[in-house]
């Protein structure tokens, strides 16, 4: 295990050895149970996004119980919290994520089983994510209570990251301005904290108002608003062939009409737009909008949009990501018991062949800079102040995100290893951010330079208000 203060960096604070705190990382070990129990709970609650209340309540008073002073509702969101202990030195962020998935359910079984009287779930590991960050907040508080050192950690409770671009709203409201340095993870398949970047993502709910009638005896009367949305599709399917090949555009009708003799009078699709530039972004989201403006002229129908949320890409920082992936490989991965590989085993056996291998959460990846085909309000943050993360293997590996086999993983001690070794790590990291403040210039000197002079920060959902009903 890692020594995570050097004696010659505790005599140069002028502390002594004997006054260094218990290890935060065996701290970590002694008291993993608590927050357990909290990942449980939140993997109980399955609550969706800016729906939080339970999930909410149940972090927040965990960090004030531990001495953090915690102000919630914070930019205009019931569910969203900022905790903070500490005094002067470095202010140190770490995000925590808590919402659910709707439309998808599983019990911890290796086998698909649907808990029916339950609407959603943790598919994205969010209740992990939560309690791994808190315990990671609590175990640095502990370090720098004992040693008596300068110093803020400052744990976000971020909402709705599946759609609703929270802490896009938390960055708008300047809940980040005074931040050095912001360490985030996520559940995954793998141990990996290599730098990566993402997709940048827009979305919107496009609704179409046409003229009911008789389907048989008047059509002539009627204005399909369900024309104008397949119209708009297929012009978007079209769209495909002439945009740059990272571009990713996805769909679903959300409301299509109630009965097929009846004219449909409204319809309504929530469309998705990502591409890794956000300037690229806007240029097909441009054509985006035309394909729905063509599709109400052509159809005889009227049209208007709701842009829903919008997040950046992640903004890499190596020499964050470099400190965290040598304390990744220090802690090294984890080793499954006889009953947990008989439960991957049995979750393995579920895939699809092509994806079928053995289970090796004991290893951690080879760091390279990589891109990832997905879209997080992490990159808001990162475009904002100098951010780092890492992804920890609470999945059985060969779990693709998303799914039942990553809600049952996650309700299990298999999740909570994974959860424990990213806790462990982030502490590490921000251990060695308060420890050496040569480390934080660095990281804002590259910031500054991957970012360039010219750059001025403007959200990609502009200036409305947070979408709190959107999973009503």
């Amino acid at each position: 295990m890692k020594k995570f203060m050097p004696t010659s960096l505790i005599a140069a604070l002028g502390l002594s050895v004997s006054v260094q705190a218990a290890n935060p990382l065996v701290w970590l070990d002694d008291n993993r149970q608590q927050f357990i129990d909290v990942a449980d709970a939140l993997w109980q609650k399955a609550e969706v996004g800016y729906l939080e209340t339970e999930s909410m309540a149940l972090l927040s008073q965990t960090l004030e119980n531990e001495g953090f002073t915690v102000t919630r509702g914070v930019a205009d969101i019931p569910t969203a919290f900022v905790a903070e202990y500490g005094n002067g030195g470095p202010i140190i962020g770490i995000l925590a994520e808590f919402d659910a998935l709707p439309g998808i359910s599983q019990s911890a079984s290796p086998f698909e089983e649907p808990i029916h009287d339950k609407h959603a779930a943790h598919a994205c590991g969010h209740h992990l994510f939560g309690a791994g960050s808190v315990a990671a907040a609590v175990a640095t508080k502990q370090w720098l209570a004992a040693n008596g050192l300068p110093g803020r950690v400052r744990l976000y409770g971020t909402p709705a990251e599946e759609g609703g671009s929270g802490k896009v709203y938390m960055v708008r409201a300047g809940l980040f301005e005074d931040v050095d340095v912001v360490l985030h993870w996520h559940p995954d398949d793998i141990n990996s904290a290599s730098p990566f970047t993402t997709l940048a993502n827009k979305s919107a709910k496009f609704r179409f108002k046409g003229v009911s009638a008789h389907a048989a005896a008047a059509p002539e009367f009627g204005r399909s608003a369900l024309d104008g949305i397949e119209a708009m599709n297929m012009m978007v399917n079209l769209l495909r062939e002439h945009v740059p090949q990272e571009t990713r555009l996805h769909y679903v009708i959300t409301a299509g009409g109630n009965a097929p003799n009846v004219v449909p009078n409204f319809a309504e699709s929530f469309f998705y737009a990502r591409h890794p530039n956000a300037a690229t972004l806007a240029k097909i989201w441009e054509r985006l909008l035309d394909t729905a403006r063509a599709a109400a002229l052509g159809t005889g129908t009227e049209v208007e949009w709701e842009v829903i949320h919008g997040n950046h890409s992640i903004l890499p920082n190596e020499t964050l990501a470099k400190v965290m992936h040598d304390n990744l490989v220090t802690e090294g991965g984890f080793t499954y018991s006889r009953d947990e590989q008989a439960y991957a085993d049995n979750i393995i056996a579920t895939f699809p062949i092509e994806k079928r291998h053995e289970p090796a959460p004991n290893t951690v990846e080879a760091y390279q800079m990589y891109q990832r085909m997905g879209s997080t309000d992490v990159g808001d943050v990162s475009w904002n102040v100098p951010t780092v993360g890492l992804s920890t293997a609470t999945w059985v590996p060969g779990t693709s995100a998303h799914t039942w086999q990553a809600v049952a993983a996650g309700g299990t001690s298999i999740g909570h290893k994974g959860m424990l070794l990213a806790a462990k790590v982030m502490t590490q990291t921000t251990l060695d951010l308060f420890s050496d403040p040569q480390l934080i210039r660095a990281a804002r000197e590259e910031f500054n330079q991957r970012r360039g002079q010219d750059f001025q920060y403007v959200p990609l959902l502009g200036d409305r208000q947070p979408p709190l009903d959107y999973r009503k």
